[in-house]
Formats: C-alpha cells, structure tokens, sequence
C-alpha cells in the first residue's frame, strides 16, 4: 500500500523516472503536459498500490466486477499522454472527463490553470467518490465530480472546450457534440468494427472530422452507452470469432469449417520487427466484408491455429468459411523480417486465403507509412446519398465513415 505524501523525495523520483521515460518515448511531446506529469502526484490516485508500481507504465485497477473484470482503473501513463497531446489543453479551457479515475481530472486541471474548469463524471457512485477524496488529497478540490450516465455529459458545467472520454465508447452520443463550446473537440476511445483508437474530433457543420487517431484501448462504457461484441464460438470454446457492429448470415455454416484442411497463402509483404502495422489492421477492417477479430483461449490452445496475434486477430469470415491474418518470421536472429499471409478454413478457404493475402499486399501498396485514414461522425439520419465514399459504420447515433487518401504513395521500403 502506498503510504507517502504527494511531495516525498522517493515519489518524486519515481515521478521523474516515469516523465522522462514518457518524454524519452516521444509520448510527451510538449512542455505543458510534461508539467502537468511532473506536477500531479500520480500514487496518491492509487493508494493500494506499492509505489513502485504506481508509477510503473501500466493501468491500475481501482475497481472489477463479480467476474474479476477491471471496470475502473487509472489508466496507463502512455495513453493518458497520448490522449492530453491530442485534446491540446490550454490555460482557461473549460473540460470535460466522461470516466473518472480522478488522475487524469487532476493532469486536465493542471493544464487549464486556474482560470479553467475541468468536471469529471462517471456512472459509478463508488467510482466518483473515490475520485472525489483522492483529488482533495492530491490538491485539486476544485474539480467538479459529478455522477451521472456518460451518455448525457453534464450540461450543468457546459459549453466545454475539450472533452475527453476515458472509456471505450462504441458510439457518440448527441449530448457529447451538442454541449461543444464553438471550436471544442471531442477526443473519444472509439471502438469500430472491435478495433479502438483514440480520435480526436472537431464540428465541420453537421458531422464531426478526426484530427488525429492513435492506437488505444480502454475499460467498456457502462449504462445507456454500452454495447457488447457478439462471440462465435469453434471448437468448443477453443477459438472465438468477435463480432461488433455485423453478425453473420448464417453463423452455423462455420461449424464444420475446422474439419477441413488448412489453407496458407503468404503475401509476400515483409516488415521489420518493430515496425508499426496498426494501419493494417484498420485497412482489413475497411476493406472487408464480415470482418471480425479472431480470440483463441490461452487455456484450451491445441495449437490449431496460428493468427498473428491470439488475443485480437483481423479476420473474415465468407459462408462457411473463415480466414485470418497471420505472420511467419524469415531469417535468422539478430536481424529476422516477418512476412503477413494468410490461413483459411473451410470449403471456400483457398479463394477467401487469396482475398485476405490481396488485401494485405493492397494496404503494403497504398496505405503503408501514409497518413492513415480520415473518420468521420454523421448523424444517424443522414442519408447514403450525403456521405461521400468509404466504409460506412452505422451505430446508435452516428454513422462512422472512414476513408483513406487516394494519392500515390512511395513505395514501401
């Protein structure tokens, strides 16, 4: 248990180890937020933890469900950076946190200065009051902590400048949009077809525009705004098919898929170990139809599948039929590249394999070291006719459209 003031010499240190750890990384980029981080004493937000681990990079648990599942948390220095760099606080701004966990309220007060005004707000009771009496600890009693549904905002303390959503959101509620004080952004974990990133959004008349999309992940949102994958299960409860926003025509067609044989068609696109891809799995995301995100179960793994990543594979699944992305390493230690291919399963395999492996090559052409796409946020009843072309995402309230450059890029080395 943490058990030293805000301004203890072993705090501190710990704090300056983090803060140039985040700055080392190019995560801090600017001078504001590196104050904010070496200001606000991140360990008095999680006073079970041992010090060392409160400011390790990691999220905190502060509260889980009957199930063991993290429902609240502080979450980690990396994307709470990440997320104050893309809202761009300034002194006097007027904010908005939907989510609290009392330590990012306290990094958005120290930004705004004390001519701004930060309300923090989140459905639990027991959520807002801890964050109540760590924020009086910590210094920061004139944060507004308000108990609400996210769902709503709070329009007592609007019109805001910046809000900032610390949860996984599966939409975008009008209320968000509506209490935007004129030039406000919205910066919001986004979840589209099951992948989350972090999107910064500003008002272009009716709809909203990204300004920027980092990768990300967050604890769900609760209440009005929840909204929970579909699961597929193959091979007893061995391997999962996640759906988000689609679910398949006929979802018992995939029960026989695994009794076929394997089907690997490799790409012939390469990377380095430690180049980024996230891009990638955004352009399968948009490209394909019935997309999904592939799971196996650490604990009944029979080795059957290889997808490039157990927890959260793109996949696509077409009839009968699924396949997903994998990645072979070619080459010897301390130099290897990986090549992306693709496995398939099912009496359609070989030509669903080919589209998958196409696609990659697709993305390898056009997309890869570009800027990304661009997303977009139209209201729920905007007709097909006024979007301009891309995969259109429709939710609750929103229809998210994502589109990608269309200019030549250089070929990828």
């Amino acid at each position: 248990m943490t058990d030293v003031t805000a301004s203890s010499p072993s705090a501190v240190k710990l704090r300056d180890k983090l803060v140039n750890e985040l700055v080392a990384q190019h995560v801090i980029q600017t001078k504001e937020v590196e104050a904010a981080f070496r200001e606000v004493p991140r360990h008095v937000f999680a006073p079970e933890a041992p010090l060392e681990k409160a400011y390790a990079q990691t999220h905190l648990a502060t509260k889980r469900d009957d199930h063991g599942i993290t429902i609240s948390s502080v979450s980690a220095p990396e994307i709470q950076a990440t997320m104050l760099e893309q809202a761009g606080l300034r002194p006097g701004h007027r904010c908005l946190e939907i989510g609290s966990g009392g330590y990012n309220a306290a990094l958005m007060a120290s930004l705004v200065g004390e001519n701004g005004e930060v309300t923090t707000i989140d459905i639990d009771e027991d959520v807002t009051d801890r964050a109540r009496a760590c924020l009086k600890n910590a210094g920061y009693p004139q944060v507004n902590v308000v108990r609400t549904d996210g769902e709503d905002g709070c329009a007592e303390h609007a019109p805001y400048d910046r809000t900032i959503v610390t949860v996984g959101s599966w939409d975008i509620p009008p209320a968000w949009v509506e209490q935007l004080a004129d030039g406000g952004t919205i910066t919001v974990p986004l979840r589209m077809r099951g992948l989350t990133r972090s999107i910064t959004f500003a008002r272009e008349g009716d709809h909203l525009v990204s300004q920027s999309a980092k990768i990300c992940g967050f604890v769900t949102m609760q209440g009005a705004g929840a909204h929970q994958e579909r699961l597929l299960l193959l091979r007893g409860k061995e391997i999962g098919l996640r759906f988000d926003d689609e679910w398949p025509t006929e979802p018992d067609a995939l029960n026989g898929a695994l009794d076929t044989e394997r089907v690997e068609v490799w790409s012939g696109v390469k990377i380095q170990r430690h180049e980024q891809f996230d891009t990638l799995q955004m352009w399968l995301a948009t490209a394909l139809d019935d997309f999904c995100l592939l799971a196996v179960d650490p604990k009944l793994d029979t080795g059957l599948l290889s997808p490039q990543n157990k927890m959260a594979c793109p996949a696509v699944v077409e009839g009968g039929s699924f396949a997903y992305l994998a990645l072979r390493k070619l080459g010897t230690e301390p130099d290897p590249v990986f090549e992306f291919g693709a496995h398939a399963f099912g009496p359609d395999a070989a030509a669903l394999a080919d589209t998958l492996a196409e696609q990659i090559r697709v993305w390898s052409r056009d997309h890869r070291g570009g800027r990304g796409p661009s997303i977009a946020a139209y209201p729920a009843d905007t007709p097909d006719d006024r979007l301009p072309e891309g995969r259109v995402i429709n939710k609750r309230h929103v229809r998210v459209l994502i589109s990608w450059p269309t200019e030549d890029l250089p070929p990828a080395s």
